[in-house]
């Protein structure tokens, strides 16, 4: 029951026209709201049994309503209950012309031929609503969703198809993968890693910059769920040799998920790792990334400004893109033109012309850049700064009367102004075009379930330089692992920042090419946070813990 699948349906049939039909995928898609409501919202159907009407119709298939329907138990004994979970399936009648059936899924026709297969019986599917069926389900079969033995039992004659396509689309590979999907994004995980090894696949995923690892599948199916990701991403099964990229969009426990997803040729087969882009970090504010108020304030003035260039550096996964995101919805209005080059365009923001870098056939940063100056831009953010000619256009850019926003990877916010120069840029330009520079991590935040407070020992304080004096009797915290976090101690993860102002005395310093350690020292002593002040910040808060701010500074 994907979007596409159902606006394809009416569109078709007419019910809606091409306008239409576009509005309401993407409605559906961007808010991750079901198909089924948005189409009621839309006034296409005044009632549920309308919708499903058109469904039974569509497919030639008797239309049921079971709201008070009461099977025979001989009846719901004809279907296995890991059968009838696994494929979303409760059976109404048998008779002469087979087993009268009501999916969850009616449009996806794999379902109904798997359990043919399965059963050794001709099925007759007939249409219900999606949450009748499921409610039946429940009450005779169990509520519980398919584990993952259930899915093993399953998979016999998996692996052993025609062909890699009929292998990824048998439903119990797709079930597994889904139940995969399910399982990770419901422990908030941002990457999927699929990984052959000779004797073993694995499959870890990663939850607040820990890795974690589910129950591996048996290891002759690695191909088979490997093949299944890549149909999924539109990648070719065929072409096992080479890397490959992709983009699945999908419906994960009711909301919209958007995974990038690349294979990487290995000894043992592809390891393939799904990158789950979180639609909710492109609606956060500067305001929910937890700085403090002075920092914010900077940052919306800087941000304010017809000029200059403002970078935010830190390794990968460091939150780069989130905070980048949030400033430009602070200056998304209507009396100013933004444009973004981006490797890959992760998330569609309104209002904002989004080019995706393509340096297969040419499209480089510095070439996107170049052409943005003719169309009229106040302000432009490129990904990242990765030669000396994006860095020459963007300064460029600023002198012109344009802010640049844009990311580095140095690991604290002096050594961007190093790298800058390093790479052959004239320290006049940096320190004439240079506005700040941020540099962050994110740490982990202590589970509020398992929360417990303790007196640190001499030798931790040591390892932050602080003494008894300097702690006042504040106690530190720390998880002792429960349910609500995996027995981890933490849950969620928050931002620690540093801040280079770059005021007159350092501009005096980047011309004369000081060095990253004299051009710290200096910023020091002009007042600067540190990441590591910052983070004892969030350890004094409560919020998180030694080991993750030594960890991470």
């Amino acid at each position: 029951m994907t979007a596409q699948n159902v606006v394809d349906m009416l569109h078709n049939r007419g019910v809606i026209d091409a306008g239409q039909a576009d509005d309401i995928a993407s409605d559906a898609v961007r808010n991750g709201k079901d198909i089924l409501q948005v189409l009621l919202d839309y006034g296409i159907y005044t009632s549920e049994d309308e919708f499903w009407a058109h469904v039974a119709e569509e497919l030639g298939a008797e239309h049921f309503d079971l709201e008070n329907y009461e099977p025979a138990p001989s009846v719901v004994g004809l279907i296995p209950a890991g059968m009838a979970r696994l494929y979303g399936a409760f059976p109404i009648t048998l008779d002469g012309q087979g087993l009268h059936v009501a999916f969850t899924d009616p449009l996806n026709p794999q379902l109904a031929e798997d359990l043919r297969f399965g059963l050794g019986k001709s099925i007759v599917p007939v249409v219900a609503r999606r949450s009748q069926v499921q409610a039946l389900i429940d009450k005779h079969y169990g509520s519980g969703a398919p584990s993952i033995e259930e899915i093993f039992g399953q998979l016999g004659k998996a692996g052993q198809a025609q062909s890699a396509e009929q292998e990824a689309n048998s439903a119990p590979i797709v079930k597994f993968v889904d139940l995969v999907m399910q399982q990770a994004i419901k422990e908030r995980a941002s990457d999927i890693h699929f990984e052959p090894f000779e004797r073993e696949f694995k499959i870890r995923y990663r939850v607040d910059g820990a890795l974690y690892e589910m129950a591996p599948p048996p290891v002759h199916l690695a191909n088979s769920v490997i093949s299944r990701v890549k149909v999924m991403a539109n990648m070719n099964i065929a072409e096992r040799r080479i890397p490959q990229d992709g983009r699945i969009m999908t419906t994960v426990n009711g909301k919209a998920v958007d995974m990038r997803v690349n294979s990487l040729p290995t000894q043992h087969g592809e390891s393939v790792v799904l990158r789950v882009l979180d639609r909710s970090s492109i609606q956060l504010e500067l305001s929910d990334l937890g700085m403090s108020e002075p920092l914010r304030n900077y940052i919306e003035e800087t941000i304010h400004k017809p000029n200059g260039i403002f970078i935010v550096t830190g390794p990968t996964g460091a939150g780069k893109t989130t905070t980048l995101y949030a400033c430009l919805r602070k200056i998304n209005t209507v009396d100013c033109k933004l444009l973004t080059a981006e490797d890959p365009v992760e998330y569609e923001l309104d209002g904002i012309m989004q080019v995706p870098i393509n340096e297969g056939v040419g499209l480089t940063f510095a070439k996107a850049l170049r052409s943005f100056l003719r169309q009229d831009p106040d302000r432009i953010m490129v990904g990242e700064m990765r030669d000396l000619e994006t860095a020459q256009i963007a300064i460029q850019a600023s002198l012109t009367g344009h802010l640049v926003l844009s990311t580095l990877h140095t690991n604290d916010s002096a050594g961007a102004v190093t790298r800058l120069v390093d790479m052959g840029v004239e320290p006049f330009l940096v320190s004439a075009t240079l506005e700040g520079v941020l540099a962050q991590r994110l740490l982990r935040t202590i589970c509020k379930s398992c929360k417990a407070p303790y007196d640190p020992n001499i030798h931790i304080l040591n390892q932050l330089n602080l003494s008894r004096e300097d702690i006042g009797g504040r106690p530190f915290y720390t998880g002792s692992g429960c349910s609500t976090c995996a027995n981890s101690g933490y849950k969620g993860r928050r931002g620690i920042y540093e801040l280079l102002d770059i005021t007159d005395p350092l501009r005096d310093l980047i011309t004369g090419r000081a060095p990253t350690l004299v051009l710290r020292q200096k910023a020091i002593e002009l007042g600067m946070v540190t990441l590591r002040e910052d983070g004892l910040r969030s350890i004094y808060d409560g919020e998180t813990t030694v080991e993750e701010v030594l960890k991470y500074t």
